[in-house]
């Protein structure tokens, strides 16, 4: 584990990109996908994995499709693609996580080894996370014998770890995957063995921190969770802690437009979410005209 050295940017290459969840992603979704696209010069191999259990309700097939088009206007190579996963998670239940507060499709990106054709690199997101800044530097850094890259967890860092002298915590938002390295050491068949019959607090974060042997640290502006800073690339909307005037949970998600003005007092992204305003409305309006009986 170290942290991480940059290398030079590909040309020509393919940024491949993982979200995981259900349909209550699809609003964040659309906002870290636009931003990738006002970012990211490269080709994007944009990939959604999702699942049907009980009364979880799969991203739907139309969200995507809309998505792929959308992304084609700045690159006609550019594409979205929806993975169903319920056949791989239902081969191994994290059973003991269940009737967590974390819902199944947070342990779903500890299915990805199982997905055929899965890229040998992918940068996992949370659909909470919006892109500012290209990081291609990040996305193209070395990774040998590290099965994963990512930031630490602004809370987590300081009360987890494996190490008393050294902080080692991830946090799981964003992460860099070495697919190739994950499947020869069975890190993800690990997790999800552990998922399975241990109950954990964010049981897919603290599975892979707890697992991972080979990971690199990188720095905050890949993963900003508190707040936004000049040189932030990737910030998460994470929940963080106030403590004036009392002690509190704060959580703000950036499809919470009005929120993320006058609580976060944030107008970063104003174009951004106005445009994903525009975005939904189209999209609502291609499902009505689609509803539509034929004449």
């Amino acid at each position: 584990m170290r942290i991480s050295g940059m290398k030079k940017r590909e040309s020509n290459s393919v940024i491949n990109i993982l979200y995981c969840g259900d349909r209550n992603i699809e609003d964040g979704l659309i906002i870290s996908v636009l931003s990738l696209l006002r970012n990211v010069t490269e080709e994007l191999n944009i990939m959604v994995m999702t699942l049907s259990y009980e009364r979880i309700l799969p991203v739907t097939t139309e969200t995507v499709q809309y998505l792929d088009r959308l992304v084609k206007e700045k690159n006609p190579a550019n594409r979205v693609s929806l993975i169903n996963a319920t056949e791989q998670f239902l081969k191994q239940v994290p059973t003991a996580n269940m009737e967590t507060r974390f819902t199944p499709c947070c342990m779903l990106r500890l299915y990805a080894d199982q997905i055929p054709g899965m890229p040998e690199r992918v940068l996992y997101l949370d659909n909470d996370v919006v892109c500012r800044r290209d990081f291609s530097d990040f996305y193209h850094q070395e990774m040998a014998d590290e099965e994963l890259a990512g930031v630490l967890d602004y809370y987590g860092s300081w009360f987890f770890r494996r190490n008393l002298f050294r902080r080692d915590y991830l946090n799981s938002g964003v992460l860099l995957l070495n697919m190739k390295r994950i499947r020869k050491t069975g890190l993800f068949a690990r997790c999800r063995s552990l998922c399975e019959t241990k109950k954990m607090f964010m049981p897919d974060q603290s599975a892979l921190n707890k697992l991972a042997e080979h990971k690199k640290i990188c720095r905050r502006r890949y993963n900003d969770q508190r707040r936004l800073h000049e040189d932030t690339v990737l910030q998460h909307f994470s929940t963080t802690f106030r403590f004036f005037p009392r002690v509190r949970t704060l959580t703000v998600k950036p499809w919470e437009v009005e929120r993320v003005h006058s609580v976060l007092k944030l107008h970063e992204y104003d174009d951004l979410l106005a445009e994903y305003i525009s975005v939904k409305a189209g999209m609502q309006n291609a499902a009505k005209e689609t509803d539509c009986p034929a004449v």
